[in-house]
Order: structure tokens, then C-alpha cells, then sequence
């Protein structure tokens, strides 16, 4: 065991790379969405790389190092596979009751085989990042001999501390937003089909296959070659590779920082391990120059490209569901120099409704959103005869990055540019002449800037906006509006509390941090004052939320704000539009709920939402369609 010392990644031949190959491929009855990475021509070594994502947020926040690691691998020679397991990510739909575990070690098997037939590639490596690497582990005798190879990073090793984890990390994220923001929660209950972990949910059948699995009982020899990446610091995995040490096969075990950065991190924070991704290079590159090589013959490959890849995911109706209409989802590049992607997602197209729907990103997550909720609801909308595009921002998910732009920009300066491409792309393919943008938190704010800026939509749908106004010398590190609104508020509550005394009188309080946050809270206020007598004269100042909520919604847009309880946003709304509010309130509505976190990350809120958003883009007079009371308060500010 030791700490490898590696270089920097080749960023000139990453950069050099063809963008990913969207397509889909069949694992028993359901069908897989995967991108692969191809290797160009001259470097192909003969070998590829079947990669498994780790589960539910840890995959949303690790996003972009799995494709990191699969542009390295693809620059080397290596071919790449990333895939969304059955039931996730753009993958198609599951039973929610079924064993995941079952069916994702099977996905792990297609995956290589797909690989095999697009590539030509007879040696595979299976690569996995934590609950990856026990599925890649799993599946790893069942996809031999082409799988020789097993790289695990940070892998989990015992089921059912990994259960345990996910229960305590379910359990501090509900109190805590509890203690911060006061919103009810809905616990789900473990007695139910499934649990629910930041949006993300496990099947009873699922947790308890995890709790009987620990691999340090499981004493075999996976593949030929095998490498066990452990974190630097809190290694886990060190009695597993210990265990594995006297079996017939070539075994290391490395140590590399980079864990908590890249899974335990939020998207627009988390950061590739490029030491992790090296080690990894490493290790492949050391496969590639003992194996020999071999490929299928080229005529195999020639007839996998003509005649089995998929281009397209056909999902059925539902049944007795209210949705029995069959659609289609299917990836697109478009924008200058195809640097966009998305998922559509189609109906029919007999159906002449012609109108349209794109989801923009929320903050750095890609295009399926958070939990899902962008999958979900277009697959809802479709199926009621909308077209529907979730939408990767330049720079975000699969979507490329523009030249002197960094990756994950939650507040992209083109944002609106790529808003633009898109609906041109749903107005010259489907003909569409009503488009609505709907987007939570980053993209709420990039919805509303795009109907501010006179692109040619109908309707705007805001769910949770943080903030109004950018620039690019803000920061998401930097201090937000939410702290000018909530906090004024929690100090006040602390003032008469013995502890806040004493903890200021030890130093621990930083009072000029408290005096800029009150400060800047009367300027806010006051520049709200302002805005208010300069509309009573007709002056249009910059920055006015309240003059441009009215020029929107006087061209015939329809907009509407939804909050979950004690949301920054409802208070800065309240400020920045002022009297405005009520002018425009017949094409301007404003929607609290008593339940729900910042992305309504909980299947009972959720389900709130997704009524409130049905209501709102189906109906012609939304206030005419009451939600169950008791569920939804409607105010209009």
C-alpha cells in the first residue's frame, strides 16, 4: 500500500475528444440510456471501460467527474461507458417495489456487452464509485471473461452500514430543515414500498437484499486484475483488500484523496479528484500494455452501428392513470457548434396542440433535475401532449463549455442565448407557437430573465427563486439575498438567549458580519422604495423586478411564482416588485405551500407540486381548479 504520485491530466487531448455518444440499449425488459465515450482511431487500444455511478445525490454531485474520468480514459484510447441504471437518470421506469440491486448488477452486464458490440472491444474494465463499486463487484463474474479487469472507488463494502448511513444522513437533513426554515416535512415511512434518501428512493426489497451483503464474507476472485481505491483519511475498504490478498489475482490497493469534494458536495461546488481519475489512468494504462489486444472483426462493429443502436427510449401509456399515451424521449445537440444537450421527450405526432415545455437546469444538477422532477414531469407532460425539453445549460451536465467559461456555472453570461436556441429548435421542428419555461431555484431566475428579455414564450412557471438579479462579480460563495431576508430574523429570535450573549462576549459571533447583513437589509429595502415612487412617475430604473414583472405580463405572458413555506425568495420578491405585485396580479400569480424543501425533494410536497404546475400549464383559469384542501394555501401577494 501507498500514496501514488501522479501528473496532471492531458488536458489538450481531453479537450480534443468528440463529445459523448448518446444512446439507449435493452437490459432485459427495460431499456438503459448511455453515453459513450469513443476513443479516436489512432489511440484505440482495444480495451474499454464499463463505468457505474454511485446512487441518488452522491451521482448528482459526482456528475462531472464520472465524465471526467470517461473523456481521460477516451483521450488514452480507452473506449467509455456511462449508463443510467434501470429505473434512473433517463433510463426507462421501473416497478418501485422491484430489487435494484438485482436489476442494476443485470444493467452492469448489458452495459458491457454493448460496449462489446458498438466498439469491437473484447477486454473490459468495470469501474464503480461507492454503491457502484459493489454493483460493478457483483456483476463482475457474470461478465466474464470480458470483463479482466475491477477498479473500485471508495467502494461500499457492507450493505448494511451503508443502509445505516443513508438512514442517519435522511434523518439530520429532515431536522435540519426543520430547525432552519420551520417547512412541515413527510417522513416516509420504511413500512411503505420504499424509502426515500434526498429525493431518491430504494425499494424495501432493495434494502434488504444491501443489508445481507458484505463483501469481506465474499471471498473470491473477481477478475484478473483488480484495483481498490480507498479514501485518503477515512479509508473503509482496507480489511475487504486484506481479505482479497492471498486469492489468484493481481491485487492493489491505493490511496487517494478527492472523495468528500466530488460526492459529498454540492454539484456547483464539488470538484473533479483529478489524483483519483490518475490512479485510475494509471492502472489502465498498465492493463492496456499487458494485454494484448483484440477486437471484434470490423464488419460486427459496421453491423451493431446499422442495425442495433437505439436512438430513442419508447415508454408506454400508464393505465388507469389519466396517461395512457404512449411517448417517446429522445437526446439532442443544437446550439453553435452542437454545443447543447437535452433530452426530449415527445408525444405522438398526430397530436397537433403544438405546444411546448423546457425545464431549465437547477444550478448545477444536469438535465434530469433534482430527483428526477425534471424526468417525471416530462414524461407527465408528454403524455398530455406536450413536447418537452429538459435542458443542460452550456457548461453544465452534457452540454459543452463554451471557450474562457469554467465548467458547472450555475449563472452561465449565455444563459439566455442558449434559452433562445432551444426554442428556436422547438418552433422549427414541431411548429410550436406556445412555450413555457419552468424552472426551480438558478433556473427559475433564468426563466424569468428570459421572459424579462422578450423571448418569445407564453408562460413562465417559477419554483423557489432565490434571487432576481445577478451579475458576474457575484458568487454563489458569496453571501446571498436569502442571508439579507432569513437571518435579520434569527438574530432577532437569539437576542434574549443567555448563549448568543456569551458566545458573543467569547468572540464567537462575528458582529460586523450581523452589521453588514442589517445593513444591507436597509439598503434593500429602501432601494424597494425608491423603485416604487420612481414607477408612480414612469421612470424605469435598472433592477426593477416590479417594472419588469409588468412589462412581461403586460405582452401576455403568463407567470407564476410557487414557494415552498419560509422561502427567502417570498420576501425578496415582496421587496423588489413592491406595489407592482398587485397590478399585475391577473397574469401574476404567486403560490405558497405549507410543505416542501428547497427542492421539493420529498414524494409527498412533491406531489403537491407536481398539481400546482399541472394546474398552472393545463388550465385557462388556474384559480378555477382548486388542489385538495388543506394541501395548498394560495396567496397573492
Amino acid at each position: 500500500m501507498h500514496k501514488l504520485s501522479t501528473s496532471p491530466l492531458d488536458a489538450e487531448a481531453i479537450a480534443a475528444n468528440e463529445p459523448a455518444e448518446a444512446l439507449y440499449f435493452k437490459s432485459g425488459g427495460n431499456t438503459l440510456f448511455g453515453l459513450l465515450h469513443r476513443a479516436p482511431a489512432e489511440k484505440a487500444t482495444g480495451v474499454g471501460i464499463v463505468i457505474c455511478k454511485p446512487f441518488g445525490y452522491e451521482a448528482t454531485c459526482s456528475h462531472r467527474a464520472t465524465r471526467a474520468l470517461a473523456e481521460a480514459a477516451a483521450s488514452m484510447g480507452v473506449h467509455a461507458l456511462r449508463f443510467d441504471y434501470s429505473g434512473t437518470g433517463d433510463s426507462s421506469d421501473i416497478d418501485p417495489g422491484a430489487d435494484q440491486i438485482e436489476l442494476w448488477v443485470k444493467d452492469v452486464v448489458a452495459a458491457v456487452a454493448e460496449l462489446r458490440l458498438q466498439t469491437g472491444v473484447k477486454d473490459i474494465c468495470l469501474l464503480g464509485f461507492r454503491l457502484g463499486a459493489l454493483i460493478a463487484t457483483l456483476a463482475a463474474k457474470q461478465c466474464a471473461p470480458s470483463a479482466r479487469a475491477l477498479i473500485v472507488i471508495a467502494p461500499v463494502v457492507s450493505g448494511r452500514r451503508y443502509v445505516q448511513e443513508l438512514r442517519t444522513t435522511r434523518t439530520v437533513a429532515m431536522l435540519g430543515a426543520d430547525g432552519e426554515s420551520g417547512a412541515r416535512t413527510h417522513p416516509v415511512s420504511f413500512e411503505a414500498n420504499s424509502a426515500e434518501f434526498s429525493g431518491f428512493s430504494l425499494s424495501l426489497k432493495t434494502l434488504r437484499t444491501l443489508s445481507e451483503i458484505d463483501l469481506v464474507n465474499l471471498r473470491t476472485a473477481y477478475a484478473e486484475d483488480m484495483l481498490i481505491i480507498d479514501v485518503d483519511g477515512m479509508p473503509t475498504a482496507k480489511k475487504w483488500a486484506d481479505s482479497l490478498g492471498d486469492l489468484a489475482m493481481r491485487l492493489k490497493y491505493e490511496l487517494a484523496p478527492g472523495l468528500v469534494q466530488m460526492l459529498m458536495t454540492a454539484p456547483h461546488f464539488a470538484q473533479i479528484p483529478e489524483q483519483m481519475i490518475a490512479v485510475t489512468c494509471t492502472q489502465l494504462r498498465e492493463l492496456t500494455s499487458t494485454w494484448l489486444p483484440t477486437t471484434e472483426k470490423d464488419s460486427n462493429h459496421a453491423s451493431a452501428e446499422a442495425n442495433h443502436t437505439l436512438r430513442s427510449l419508447a415508454l408506454g401509456g400508464i393505465p388507469n392513470n389519466g396517461a395512457d399515451t404512449p411517448i417517446t424521449e429522445f437526446p439532442v445537440r443544437f446550439g453553435n457548434n452542437q454545443i447543447l444537450f437535452g433530452i426530449i421527450s415527445q408525444p405522438p405526432l398526430d397530436d397537433q396542440r403544438r405546444r411546448a415545455v423546457i425545464l431549465l437546469t437547477v444550478g448545477a444538477d444536469s438535465h434530469i433535475g433534482p430527483g428526477g422532477l425534471y424526468v417525471t414531469l416530462a414524461r407527465r407532460w408528454a403524455r398530455r401532449g406536450y413536447v418537452v425539453l429538459r435542458l443542460d445549460l452550456e457548461g453544465i451536465g452534457e452540454s459543452g463549455t463554451r471557450v474562457g467559461r469554467p465548467d458547472d456555472e450555475v449563472f452561465p453570461p449565455q444563459a439566455i442565448d442558449d434559452i433562445r436556441a432551444a426554442v428556436d429548435l422547438l418552433r422549427d421542428t414541431y411548429g410550436t407557437r406556445d412555450v413555457s419555461l419552468v424552472g426551480v431555484c438558478s433556473g427559475a431566475y433564468h426563466a424569468l430573465r428570459a421572459g424579462i428579455s422578450g423571448l418569445p414564450i407564453s408562460r413562465i412557471l417559477l419554483v423557489n427563486p432565490q434571487n432576481y438579479f445577478w451579475d458576474e462579480k457575484m458568487t454563489v460563495r458569496n453571501m446571498q439575498m436569502g442571508e439579507l431576508l432569513r437571518n435579520p430574523a434569527v438574530y432577532r429570535n437569539k437576542i434574549f438567549a443567555l448563549g448568543t450573549w456569551t458566545r458573543l462576549f467569547s468572540g464567537q459571533i462575528d458582529m460586523r458580519y450581523i452589521a453588514k447583513i442589517y445593513m444591507n437589509r436597509f439598503l434593500l429595502a429602501f432601494d424597494s422604495q425608491i423603485c416604487d415612487f420612481a414607477r408612480l412617475l414612469h421612470i424605469h430604473l435598472p433592477h426593477d423586478l416590479g417594472w419588469q414583472l409588468q412589462e412581461i405580463t403586460a405582452r401576455g405572458v403568463q407567470v407564476a411564482f410557487i414557494f415552498a413555506q419560509a422561502e427567502p425568495g417570498i420576501e425578496l420578491l415582496r421587496i423588489q416588485a413592491g406595489r407592482s405585485i398587485r397590478r399585475v396580479s391577473e397574469r401574476c400569480r404567486i403560490h405558497l405551500l405549507d410543505c416542501g424543501d428547497h427542492v421539493f425533494s420529498q414524494s409527498g410536497p412533491r406531489s403537491i407540486l407536481l398539481k400546482l404546475l399541472d394546474r398552472e400549464l393545463f388550465a385557462k383559469n388556474p384559480w378555477s381548479e382548486p388542489i385538495s384542501p388543506g394541501q395548498l394555501q394560495l396567496k397573492s401577494g
